[in-house]
């Protein structure tokens, strides 16, 4: 399949099929009318691409590009510095949310429980997630309307949106589980300095993601 074409559905088994990946995000229509499963999710084979189940659907992203990735594992390490040593941070697991499967670009979860080589982590175990936003609008409203209202109703505690574009950028935003969903608890650009609550109480100056 090349990039740009629409894709076509995926067959019963849940299997893709798709070289090279496309050039940009894509819902596979429904196989059947109850949608696919965690379980059909799981029974993916190893792709370059990243593959989300959402409402039932698998969603399908190219591998992030370069920047993406740096912005990430800048991420992870400023988050990972800040831990006790009983958790961890970690780039793209995956983490069953409801009937969902998602798959941030970086989550704090306990250390013994990566540990143990889990395939898949319930949205219970997990402490923050963090999502880098990516050019597009069915990816920004995927990291700014479908994913934070998804980790909220699955109980995860901080949600940490990165953007990318704009002339202060990377510009960060921290969100706190309150009463009616997440709450902004925090937002700096590059040149700022931003300061996380706990589970994660890192202090940083967003430009360090990119270092």
């Amino acid at each position: 399949m090349k990039g740009g074409e629409d894709m076509s559905a995926l067959p019963i088994e849940g299997w893709l099929a798709a070289h090279p990946p496309p050039a940009r995000a894509a819902l596979f229509p429904l196989s059947r009318v109850s949608g696919y499963t965690v379980d059909d999710w799981l029974k993916l084979p190893e792709s370059r691409e990243r593959i989300e189940l959402i409402d039932g659907s698998f969603q399908v992203s190219p591998a992030p590009m370069g920047l993406h990735a740096l912005c990430a594992g800048g991420l992870r390490s400023i988050l990972a510095r800040a831990l006790k040593p009983d958790l961890v941070a970690v780039e793209t697991v995956n983490v069953m949310v409801g009937e969902d499967g998602l798959i941030p670009d970086v989550a704090v979860l306990p250390r013994q429980l990566v540990m143990s080589r889990m395939v898949v982590f319930p949205a219970a175990e997990v402490l923050a997630v963090a999502e880098i936003v990516s050019p597009g609008p069915s990816s920004r409203r995927r990291d700014y309307e479908i994913k934070p209202l998804k980790y909220a109703e699955a109980g995860i505690e901080l949600f940490i949106r990165v953007e990318l574009d704009g002339a202060d950028a990377p510009q960060v935003e921290a969100l706190r589980l309150g009463r009616q969903g997440y709450e902004p608890v925090g937002r700096a650009a590059a040149g700022e300095r931003l300061t996380l609550p706990d589970p994660v109480p890192a202090s940083f100056d967003p430009a360090d993601l990119l270092l």
